[in-house]
């Protein structure tokens, strides 16, 4: 599949789970046009300045009422949360864990008021950014997400946990324990027990090596929450394009290696 081919089929499949979203009145560009490059940038995985002069140079045929720069960023930023229409629905069994993001080098800590990150402690090593948490169903989809700054407790995330009660039990590993007490629908899992946990670490390395998540180039919160949102869709979309096929075994293989670019 050339790069060609792979932008006008996920237009098409965006455009075919939008094509009831509202427009406002007085914009010529699409919602569905506008998620696509919010799935497009965070599937890049390179900054503003370079994914624009990507999408001017190679496509601006493609979208003639194509934004400038600032202002196609600024708009990513204020509906970023018409991405949330393709989180997936949740199963009798998910897994949630954290995943650190790193957005300045330590020794820069300090030089810029960046108030909404923090220095914290991911893979065994120090990172100062913030901090993303993946709820996923038993297929590897994603189903809920949310951030907070590095030094936050993986407890703080107990709410995404509590939102699928009613729907799945949730495992997660030692560092979701809270001494004030858990969520009923959350399963701690000691090291060695529930292997299928390592789902998400599978899902985790995808986002590292297409979407370059583990390093960030954002100054201000709204603007890498937009990124995280729109990769979330972006996941979700592309593993699957295919179809989610079991094996012989029961076996669903999940991949997004062959759409980066």
């Amino acid at each position: 599949m050339t790069t060609d081919d792979f932008i006008i089929d996920l237009f098409c499949r965006i455009d075919d789970k939008m094509k009831n979203m509202p427009n406002h009145s007085q914009s010529a560009f699409l919602p569905s046009e506008l998620v696509t490059m919010g799935m497009l940038f965070s599937i890049k995985g390179v900054g503003q300045r370079a994914f624009y002069r990507w999408i001017k140079r190679d496509y601006a045929d493609w979208f003639p009422d194509l934004p400038e720069r600032t202002r196609l960023f600024r708009r990513l930023k204020t509906h970023w949360k018409w991405a949330q229409t393709f989180l997936a629905k949740p199963s009798l069994l998910g897994i949630i864990d954290t995943y650190g993001i790193e957005l300045i080098h330590p020794i820069r800590k300090g030089r810029t008021p960046k108030t909404w990150i923090a220095s914290g402690i991911s893979n065994h090593r120090w990172i100062v950014g913030c901090k993303l948490c993946l709820t996923i169903n038993h297929l590897g989809q994603i189903i809920g997400w949310a951030w907070a700054p590095a030094n936050a407790h993986d407890s703080w995330f107990h709410p995404i946990i509590e939102a699928f009660k009613d729907t799945s039990v949730i495992l997660a590993d030692t560092g979701f324990h809270a001494k004030e007490g858990d969520p009923e629908n959350m399963k701690v899992c000691r090291r060695g027990t529930w292997n299928c946990r390592m789902l998400i670490e599978t899902v985790n390395s995808m986002l590292t090596v297409v979407c370059h998540t583990k390093k960030m180039r954002h100054q201000a919160a709204d603007y890498f929450q937009a990124h995280l949102g729109f990769m979330v869709a972006a996941f979700n979309t592309l593993i699957e394009w295919f179809g989610l096929l079991p094996e012989e075994n029961g076996f669903v293989p999940i991949s997004i290696a062959e759409f980066n670019l």
